[in-house]
């Protein structure tokens, strides 16, 4: 159930960061079932690459973590968004990323609309005290 929370959360923020920014673009369909799923598999991936290859990249970037005091993570964060485009070219369900700095005003954007809703919405970590 925290997957899916999880991809909701990354679809919606995917999908308003692509509409806020302009060097950030999903060519979405006409058809609005069509555009749910175009969203779906592309925030799918976005969810997949954050859960399997960004804990590998910032353990070996940890020294630099440590000497930039974290700021490295806002470049791993905008790679992994980088590569999430990629990756969705690839598949056929192209996010668009027109650079590194648009990339990383993304992944700035993502992750606060994604913390937001990760809030809002139900999860395994939220307890409801009686």
């Amino acid at each position: 159930m925290s997957f899916l929370i999880r991809l909701l959360a990354n679809g919606v923020a995917i999908w308003l960061t692509a509409q806020l920014l302009a060097g950030i673009n999903m060519d979405l369909p006409a058809d609005t079932l069509a555009a749910i799923v175009y969203v779906a598999v592309v925030a799918l991936l976005f969810t997949v690459v954050n859960m399997l290859v960004r804990p590998v990249v910032r353990a070996l970037s940890f020294p630099l973590m440590l000497l930039t005091l974290g700021l490295f993570g806002l470049i791993i964060n905008a790679l992994m968004l980088m590569l999430t485009g990629w990756l969705s070219d690839r598949v056929g369900y192209g996010l668009q990323v027109d650079g590194f700095w648009w990339a990383l005003g993304g992944s700035i954007v993502i992750s606060i609309i994604a913390t937001l809703l990760n809030a809002v919405l139900p999860g395994k970590d939220r307890r409801t005290r009686r």
